[in-house]
Parts: structure tokens; C-alpha cells; sequence
């Protein structure tokens, strides 16, 4: 392990081409790069979900953690890892200090693994737009998790209006289970379905989209009525029963028996009890990182679940930046010029430019040293405030 101390990011790259010469053969053959965007509160539990990701799909794990953004003086802490503790791909864990926080896509982009896709993964409550996120928009898929929004029902409609093919939501992932268990219940049932509901919380993401996914697959509409008491999670969403009645007058039903299995009930045919773990975040990321292509059943069951229609026929073309400084709240979104067309053009056009006068980029001689992305902006974001607290007593990741 390599750590950096108020580094750049061209030391950070060097380093990183250190340690896989020091790997060898064993560091061949990358699927994707995944970075991770999370806070430090959380940063324990993100690499443990990452790192059981990245064992099952070899990456190159970049972990951004944005910290103290209204800090005067940008600054980069970093370490570089082949092996260890984040488990046996390459890994870096960016700290980044003041308004280098606000770019992080300057020492991202030269980091990511060539001819790789790329995946963004939000830790945290999910961006309102991704189009505000350099790191969203460079990625071929984009994960994010409203169950962890202040207000999960209103981030998953959220999530509709600002969807794009490549997007994806681990409140959907959640549902796997449950989704794999009524699929494989029709394989014996050869009566149409006419009617379904699911009974449950209503404020759950997981039971809205998995009555969203039955109201699409059906062709009918399929309501989520509201369960008595808490309703605990079975598989980790809020579901109490899911009834499917046939047009031969057969029922198909899952009903919760305790909190890790439920049973499965058939007209004519035995129950059977089902058991439906709770997954942990890691098994759940790993799911997602099976497809890198658009995930068009999540596109249905989010447009039925929210009444935003039309979400399987948006066009996949790639997100254009909006660049919005948060340290500046009265002044109004900038749209950007172009847009990022892959995660190697922009990497590419990266390369060949530099941080423009006056931006925060190119406040420091670190910043300075690094690419900025091919993303141009129409006004340079102010500078920081007076009078913003420093950097934290305490340094290194």
C-alpha cells in the first residue's frame, strides 16, 4: 500500500502504475472500474459492500470521499492498494478537501481502468440530478439507493423524472428474490392472470417498484394496500403478501411467515415455505454489476410505480453536466457546452486541456497538474468564502 499525503493527481496516477508493476499478471484482466461516492461517516460500510463487489467482478476500485467542501485550501490525501484490505483488485481512496471536492472528476478520470466500463455508485442519498455530477455522467451505469433519501418515496419519483438508460436503483435489487419466486411460481400455472395486489408498506421503494414490475408484466393495474403494523422487511422490503388471481379463478400468493421466509401458496397444489434471506449491500451491488447494459424491466416498474411514462423510450444518449456550485446557492445552474460521449473520450479530450483561469480547478498547483473533463462551462465558479473553517484537525484517511 502506497499513501499520499496533500498529494496530486498525477502522483496518484504514478503511484497506482507502481503498485501493478509490483502485482505483475496478477492485476491483468479488469472487468470495470467502480467508483464509489461517499461520505466519511460511511466509508467503512461502502468499501465492505464494495470490496464484496469487487471480488466477484475484478475492478479497479475508486473510492471518492468528499470532505469539508467549504475548506479554503484544496487538498488531496490518497491511498493506493494492490491487494489488502480492499481485497485483491487495485483500489484508490481519495480524500478531497475544499473545492477540489467539487471536481473530483480531475483525478477520477485518469484513473479509470482503459477499454473498461465504468459505474458510479452513490453511498448516500442519491443526487436530485445526475446531470450535477461529473462522476454520474462520465459512467456507462449509474447506482444510487433512495431507500437512503430523507424521503425515499419522493427520491424514487425523483429517480423517474430524471431517468436514462444505464440507470438503476438498489431499492429495485432488493426485490430480486421476490420477483424470482413469482416468476418461477407461473412455470406450474397455466391460467392467465386478471387481477393482482400487493399488501405492504406504501412508503417502501422496494414494494412500490415490485408492484410497479407486477402492473407491467400483467398488463393489469396492481395496487400496493397499505398492511397493518410495521410490516417488516422480507428479503429487505416491506411486504406482507402479494395475491395474483387467474382468469380460471386459481390464486397464486406469497405471504410473509417471519422475518427471512414466506410461503408459497397455489390453488390445487401444496404450500411450500420459501425462504427469502436478507441480502447484505455487498451481494447487492454485485447483482448490479452483472449488466452493464440498460436495465429495461427497472425502467417499466419505475414509470408504472410513479406515473412518469414513456421512461422505456427515452433516448440512450449520453447525460450532458450541468454544472451547479453548491457554494454559491443563489446563482442558477450552468448547462454545460457538450457532452461527455464515453468515459474514454472524456478521459481522451481530458488529457489534452487544462483548468481554466479562474475556476477552482486551477486554484492550486495540484488541481493545476491535473486534466480537467471535456466539459466546457459557461462561467467559472466563484471563489470560496471568507471566513470558511480550515482544514480538519485530524489528516490521513
Amino acid at each position: 500500500m502506497t499513501t499520499l499525503w496533500d498529494t496530486t493527481g498525477t502522483a496518484v496516477v504514478k503511484a497506482l502504475a507502481a503498485e501493478r508493476r509490483s502485482g505483475g499478471a496478477v492485476m491483468s484482466g479488469l472487468a470495470l472500474t467502480l467508483v464509489v461516492v461517499v461520505d466519511e461517516r460511511d466509508v467503512h460500510e461502502a468499501e465492505a459492500a464494495a470490496t464484496t463487489a469487487a471480488s466477484r467482478h475484478p475492478s479497479r476500485l475508486l473510492i471518492v470521499i468528499r470532505r469539508q467542501v467549504e475548506a479554503p485550501i484544496p487538498r488531496l490525501d490518497a491511498e493506493v492498494l494492490v491487494g489488502g484490505r480492499l481485497g485483491p483488485g487495485e483500489a484508490v481512496v481519495m480524500r478531497m478537501y475544499g473545492r477540489l471536492s467539487l471536481h473530483a472528476e480531475s483525478v477520477v478520470l485518469p484513473l479509470l481502468a482503459p477499454d473498461a466500463p465504468v459505474v458510479s455508485w452513490w453511498y448516500g442519498a442519491p443526487p436530485d440530478l445526475i446531470a450535477h455530477d461529473p462522476l454520474g455522467v462520465s459512467a456507462d451505469r449509474r447506482v444510487t439507493d433512495v431507500l437512503r433519501a430523507e424521503d425515499p418515496a419522493a427520491a424514487l419519483r425523483q429517480r423517474a423524472e430524471d431517468y436514462r438508460p444505464g440507470d438503476t436503483d438498489l431499492a429495485w435489487t432488493r426485490t430480486t428474490p421476490w420477483r424470482a419466486e413469482l416468476a418461477s411460481a407461473f412455470d406450474t400455472v397455466r391460467s392467465p392472470a386478471k387481477a393482482a395486489a400487493v399488501t405492504g408498506r406504501r412508503d417502501d421503494p422496494a414494494t412500490l417498484l415490485l408492484a410497479g414490475w407486477l402492473s407491467a408484466r400483467l398488463g393489469c393495474e396492481v395496487p400496493v394496500e397499505q398492511a397493518g403494523g410495521r410490516a417488516p422487511g422480507v428479503g429487505g422490503i416491506g411486504v406482507s403478501s402479494i395475491r395474483v388471481e387467474l382468469v380460471d379463478g386459481g390464486v397464486v400468493e406469497l405471504n410473509r411467515k417471519d422475518a427471512g421466509s414466506v410461503v408459497l401458496s397455489r390453488t390445487e397444489q401444496p404450500d411450500s415455505d420459501v425462504v427469502l434471506p436478507e441480502r447484505d449491500l455487498g451481494d447487492l451491488l454485485a447483482e448490479e454489476l452483472r449488466r452493464l447494459d440498460a436495465d429495461q424491466p427497472y425502467a417499466d416498474a419505475l414509470g408504472v410505480a410513479t406515473g412518469v411514462s414513456g421512461l422505456s423510450g427515452r433516448a440512450d444518449e449520453p447525460r450532458t453536466l450541468i454544472w451547479v456550485d453548491p457554494m454559491q446557492a443563489s446563482r442558477q445552474p450552468v448547462a454545460a457546452q457538450s457532452s461527455a460521449a464515453s468515459p474514454a473520450a472524456v478521459a481522451s479530450s481530458a488529457a489534452q486541456g487544462a483548468g481554466e483561469p479562474g475556476s477552482a480547478a486551477s486554484t492550486t498547483e495540484a488541481a493545476a497538474a491535473r486534466p480537467t473533463p471535456a466539459v466546457e462551462r459557461d462561467a467559472a465558479p466563484g471563489p470560496t468564502p471568507e471566513g470558511a473553517p480550515g482544514p480538519p484537525a485530524e489528516e490521513g484517511p
